[in-house]
């Protein structure tokens, strides 16, 4: 059973900090204001510090834009954090003077989304490896952290401090691959959306991703991170073994279709595989339309995601075991890396892809997550037609020579019936 997502609403709320922690966390909710991260950094590559909002000028199109909210981060601690001031009104008697906010203690915010739906079951203690890696190199005492799951492990925890990796040792624990084999989608029923029950997983894990989004585009003032540990995608994969299966399933002699020895119609130049047919060619057009949604999601709402596939250094060739050929084999396993890597490209990320050792990669993520800047701002655009807008930077410093930052974002479309 799929676990609720409830315990996620929690994203944006104060929770407990562990002890040496005065003060819970302040975070900025609005519906209208974009947010963007950015990081300055100087010909050498290191970032630059101590950059004030006058130093920044946003444009949306080619339009100048007011600066609204601006925060500095550095080490994962907000030093500067400058929202709108409220309007004076007009009152009688005494007038006080507005309270100064709490000050903000909390370091970043991370999300593990364990997709075990996408996780072969041999594969569970590499992906409990890489979580513990995940824990013991990326996530600080002073992080918030919250997991998911998109299965059978039936994670999900808000996001808040994780005193002594308590919550991340229970996540690792309960974890536990789920994902079809090879045999299993080979024999599996073939549908009009391919084989029985993988569109399906598809399906929830992306629905489970888009309403994790949701709930973090309520944070405004923080770079948000989306650890996306999976082994990828591909709805319409193994054509030929499963044509095989097809064959053996139906044949009327032991030999094959028409007395024919199964497979000797792979080798004919007349070969046909129907499942290339019968709208099967649109598989792949409907998963980059959703990979496409998501990552429109994440940049409205300046989530990054950094994809991380426990698989390793994937084998060119296949398990014997799993009766299907080494074409097929190489086909799956590029078109299941192509997927993640592009949700970590186009959301600002990568991917930690085809590699045994992940300490490098989520360095560069703890790096990544450290230092820079939040911009925010109302669009003075009032055109809702004008669906995708572009974002453009510019930093007034003499040694700015490099600005990483979401260069674009797409308007949410309205509700079908609204």
């Amino acid at each position: 059973m799929i676990p609720a997502l409830a315990a996620t609403a929690g994203v944006v709320t104060a929770q407990t900090p562990p002890p040496n922690q005065q003060r819970p966390p302040v975070f900025t909710a609005t519906t209208e204001l974009i947010t963007t991260d950015v990081r300055v950094r100087d010909r050498s590559g290191k970032f630059i510090p101590n950059l004030t909002a006058k130093d920044f000028q946003i444009l949306e199109d080619g339009v100048p834009q007011n600066l609204q909210t601006f925060s500095f981060v550095l080490g994962g601690r907000v030093l500067a954090d400058v929202t709108p001031s409220a309007p004076r009104l007009n009152r009688e008697g005494l007038i006080l003077p507005p309270s100064a906010p709490p000050p903000d203690t909390s370091g970043r915010i991370f999300i593990i989304f364990i997709d075990d739906l996408h996780l072969q079951p041999s594969d569970t203690p590499r992906v409990k490896d890489a979580l513990k890696q995940i824990r013991d190199v990326l996530i600080h005492e002073n992080d918030m952290v919250g997991f998911v799951s998109t299965g059978y492990s039936s994670i999900a925890g808000e996001v808040t401090y994780d005193y002594k990796h308590r919550r991340f040792n229970e996540a690792i624990e309960k974890t536990m691959g789920g994902a079809m084999t090879p045999n299993d989608i080979v024999k599996a029923l073939n549908t009009a959306e391919g084989p029985s029950g993988l569109r399906y997983q598809a399906h929830v894990a992306f629905e489970t991703a888009y309403d994790l989004l949701g709930q973090m585009s309520k944070i405004t003032n923080r770079r948000k991170a989306l650890i996306y540990v999976s082994s990828g995608y591909d709805l319409n994969p193994f054509k030929d073994s499963r044509y095989l299966e097809e064959q053996r399933k139906y044949s009327t002699t032991p030999e094959g279709v028409g007395g024919q020895a199964p497979g000797r119609e792979l080798n004919s130049p007349e070969y046909s595989n129907p499942f290339d047919k019968n709208g099967m060619q649109f598989l792949e057009a409907d998963l980059i339309a959703d990979i496409a949604e998501l990552v429109r999601t994440a940049r409205r709402a300046n989530v990054t995601f950094y994809t991380l596939d426990p698989r390793g250094l994937v084998a060119g060739i296949a398990d014997i075991s799993q009766g299907i050929t080494t074409q097929e084999w190489m086909s799956y396993t590029r078109n299941t890396i192509s997927s993640l890597q592009v949700l970590g490209e186009e959301t600002g990320g990568f991917c930690i892809c085809n590699q045994n050792n992940y300490k490098p990669g989520l360095q560069r993520i703890d790096n990544e997550m450290s230092d820079y800047y939040i911009l925010g701002y109302v669009s003075n655009n009032p055109d809702p037609t004008h669906v995708r807008r572009r974002i453009e930077i510019k930093v007034n410093h003499r040694d700015a020579h490099e600005l990483i930052y979401h260069q674009e974002y797409t308007l949410k479309r309205p509700s079908k019936g609204k």
